[in-house]
């Protein structure tokens, strides 16, 4: 199963819950698709951790064949090729590298490099793949490293795989639940925080994949988070308490389920209604 987490922006819990629910699955996959800023591995602490690179195609201009005919920058829809003068100029951060600008060229005269965007670093924590990505400063897109986790996650089927998605709802949250079984979206106590909850509610229901909410930061009172769930027919999980010593822990970046029985409880009481609702 593929369990992908998701929340509305960052700091809601999401690395919370999915460092937790992969803890208890046991023999599990955690993948940290969360390329910019990365943090799953500060708590599972991976050992025997490999790297590789990730590259992508970038296209060049030979400037002794260009004649500056524009072919290619009529052909970019995303504005990466401009001919200035009398020859063209590719601006690589905006680059969707698709090849197409080779094939329209009459001159031959584009070609292709590697240039290197981030890396993929895998290590053991007990019983659980810690698999993370993490995009070089600077660049402009998450999704070629998240597509790079995605194919390591699919050459190495795990029974139980937690996604760590990128908060928010745009492009790299997209393709990190793309073969997600259930989704979690992870809410915070507040009017705000019900904002958020909908942004990735209107995500994955136009993913048309199935998800429930764990609440987070629970307080005494009325929670609007809770009462939007209820207003929507949508499946709570679970409930995490306000709690100082959960705060301290987190912040000290220990996994909570794997030294307070409390915690170990809840996350497995949330992972066995996960499994409850794929089954059904």
């Amino acid at each position: 199963m593929k369990l992908a987490v998701l929340s509305g922006k960052g700091g809601t819990g999401k690395t919370l819950v999915s460092v937790n629910l992969a803890s208890v699955a046991g023999n599990a996959a955690y993948y940290d698709c969360d390329v910019e800023e990365p943090n799953g591995h500060l708590f599972f602490k991976p050992e025997n951790v490999t790297e590789k690179t990730v590259f992508v195609k970038t296209p060049e201009i030979d400037a002794d064949d260009c004649i500056g005919c524009r072919k290619c920058a009529d052909f970019c829809k995303f504005n990466a090729i401009a001919v200035i003068g009398e020859k063209a100029m590719v601006f690589p951060d905006v680059c969707h590298p698709c090849g197409g600008c080779m094939m329209v060229c009459p001159q031959n005269a584009i070609f292709e490099t590697e240039r290197p965007i981030g890396k993929i670093a895998q290590g053991v924590s007990e019983d659980v793949t810690v698999t993370s990505g993490i995009l070089n400063m600077g660049e402009e897109s998450g999704v070629p490293i998240i597509r790079t986790l995605l194919r390591d996650m699919k050459a190495n089927p795990n029974d139980f795989t937690v996604i760590d998605c990128p908060p928010g709802s745009a492009c790299v949250v997209m393709e990190s639940i793309i073969d997600a079984d259930f989704c979690i979206l992870v809410a915070e106590p507040t009017v705000f925080g019900v904002h958020n909850l909908n942004m990735v509610y209107e995500l994955v229901q136009l993913f048309g994949k199935p998800y429930g909410v764990v609440l987070n930061k629970c307080l005494d009172g009325e929670n609007p988070a809770e009462v939007f769930c209820t207003e929507h027919n949508i499946p709570i999980l679970g409930r995490i308490p306000f709690d100082a010593e959960l705060g301290r822990l987190n912040s000290n970046s220990e996994i909570v389920s794997r030294i307070d029985e409390k915690y170990h409880k809840l996350f497995t009481c949330i992972l066995r209604q996960v499994k409850e609702a794929v089954q059904q």
